[in-house]
């Protein structure tokens, strides 16, 4: 324990520093100083716990030094002394939670007395601390223990239920203060960020809203919230253990509220999968059901879903929409009402038990299928048209929920009716062709390299372009070629060899040979001639 004694009278201070037996006051460390500035860089620097000082000092009061310690929350135990029994002082010294207010001339034998006291209570207050402390890093560690039993469980419980007697052990173990006939009940919510929303940019001020969100609108007198985890990227699993019979009408108001707060404050839709309530004992078969579900279930944005309503359906439920309706409204360029068709079905299917993950999966192979062989049918090639990191996200998402099938079928028809009226278009299509010729004469061109520029069949965009242009591909590229050839021979200085590379002639005896067929003499004659 530390003092500090603050004086402007050096004769005082010297007093106090060997009048006083400061190790009988389990004092181990006397600091001193002349003046309040002192005093605070050695505040700032020293852990200090007992202070004697004067109030009366040129440089600034003992009363302003005991202000700024409370401002800076440091513990700190003051006695004052003073010449003057002014009871504003006194007033004041107790407004600050001085320990004592001492008179002079200085009695050592009282002071020592009050000192006493102080290091007592100094002591008193660094336990109080140190208690505080121990509680805060028990609750926090209390609170990750509870998330590691929990997260251990559930992904646990995915791959085979765990045994009661192993739940049983890890709560031992860990001293949990569970029973294994507590009621618990685990709820899984998925969230589906906006565009521009913080889950898209800033992910951990999302989480952190979200986690504030859910143990604001989940603070029921009926039950407690063990622990909230992110089981995937937004997908989290709230715990909860009852302190009453599970009330089904009481979670779907909850969850109702929470979807309407995550769409109005997150920017977020989302929706909820309420497992079965259970004991303890039975929660890794509680957890297996609804990590299944969460797999099985086509998810409808702002729907409540309680795992007690589920049927598990038999297989071959796949009842596909009219395919031969829609696949007439592509050939006619109606893609709103081809959009409208799809749309409703999913609307009507997702309210169907049968109406699981497998069964979207081969209604969007279906329709893939469609809007696939009717490009094939134009000659534009699908598996070009749709590459890019866009079309990518959106059908990996496509099966997180209706909506999100939604979102890729737009994009899926939309762009194929873009790209049919732009190849519909041949001017449009043998201009592209004729600049990317033009633009890069010198890199290897073949009908396959060009016919990935504009996703379209080599065969179908060679006659295309013929009959647009009235020249075949392989001729135009060698007039533009041979056109590049003369520019270069005509304004630069580069070799016959070096131009001849620079147009996409490696070999210079076939470039001579096509030159001269193109102008009616070599290249370097068209050289010299110039």
């Amino acid at each position: 324990m530390n003092v500090l004694l603050v004086d402007d009278d050096y004769f005082v201070v010297t007093a106090l520093e060997k009048k006083i037996d400061w190790a009988s006051l389990d004092i181990e460390n006397v600091h001193t100083a002349n003046n309040v500035a002192q005093a605070r860089e050695i505040l700032k620097h020293h852990d200090i716990q007992i202070l004697v000082s004067d109030i009366e000092m040129p440089q600034g009061s003992g009363l302003e030094l005991l202000a700024w310690i409370r401002e800076e929350q440091y513990n700190v135990q003051a006695i004052f002394l003073t010449n003057y029994a002014d009871f504003n002082y006194a007033q004041k010294a107790i407004e600050l939670r001085s320990f004592e207010y001492f008179l002079k001339p200085i009695q050592f034998d009282k002071l020592m007395l009050i000192i006493r006291k102080a290091v007592e209570r100094a002591k008193e207050q660094q336990q109080n601390d140190r208690a505080i402390q121990e509680g805060r890093y028990w609750q926090r560690n209390q609170a990750k223990i509870l998330e590691h039993f929990w997260r251990k469980l559930i992904s646990g419980s995915a791959s085979s239920p765990i045994k009661p007697a192993e739940i049983a052990g890890a709560v031992d173990e860990q001293h949990l203060g569970y029973a294994m006939d507590d009621t618990v009940q685990p709820v899984l919510f998925s969230l589906f960020p906006h565009d521009g929303s913080m889950g898209r940019d800033e992910k951990n001020l999302f989480d952190f809203a979200l986690l504030n969100v859910l143990y604001e609108l989940f603070g029921d007198e009926a039950f407690t919230v063990e622990t909230v985890l992110e089981y995937r990227t937004h997908q989290w699993i709230a715990v909860l253990r009852w302190n009453r019979t599970p009330d089904d009408g009481t979670l779907a108001d909850l969850c109702a509220s929470f979807i309407d707060e995550a769409c109005r404050s997150l920017k977020s839709d989302a929706c909820c999968i309420v497992a079965l309530s259970g004991t303890l004992e039975d929660v890794s078969a509680i957890l297996r059901q609804l990590l299944q579900l969460n797999e099985e279930l086509v998810k409808r944005r702002g729907g409540v879903f309680f795992a007690g309503q589920y049927r598990r359906p038999a297989e071959g439920h796949y009842a596909p929409p009219d395919l031969a309706r829609l696949e007439e409204l592509l050939d006619q360029g109606r893609s709103a009402e081809f959009l409208e068709e799809t749309t409703r079905y999913l609307d009507e299917r997702s309210r169907r038990p049968e109406f699981t993950t497998s069964v979207l999966s081969l209604f969007r192979l279906d329709m893939m299928q469609l809007v696939y062989a009717f490009l094939k049918s134009k000659g534009i090639q699908a598996h070009q048209l749709y590459t890019g990191r866009a079309n990518e996200q959106l059908l990996a998402h496509s099966l997180h929920s209706c909506e999100d099938m939604e979102a890729y079928l737009r994009s899926l028809v939309n762009t194929a009716m873009e790209y049919r009226r732009f190849a519909e278009q041949p001017k449009s299509v043998a201009d592209e062709i004729k600049q990317y010729i033009h633009a890069h004469c010198g890199e290897d061109l073949t009908r396959n390299s060009l016919a990935d520029v504009v996703y379209l069949h080599p065969d179908y965009l060679a006659r295309l372009f013929k009959k647009e242009t009235g020249v075949s591909l392989g001729t135009y590229i060698i007039q533009a070629r041979i056109a590049a050839a003369k520019q270069q021979l005509r304004t630069t200085d580069l070799s016959v060899f070096s131009v001849a590379k620079k147009v996409g002639y490696a070999n210079y005896s076939y470039f001579a040979k096509v030159f001269k067929q193109e102008t009616g003499v070599t290249p370097n004659e068209f050289k010299q001639s110039k």
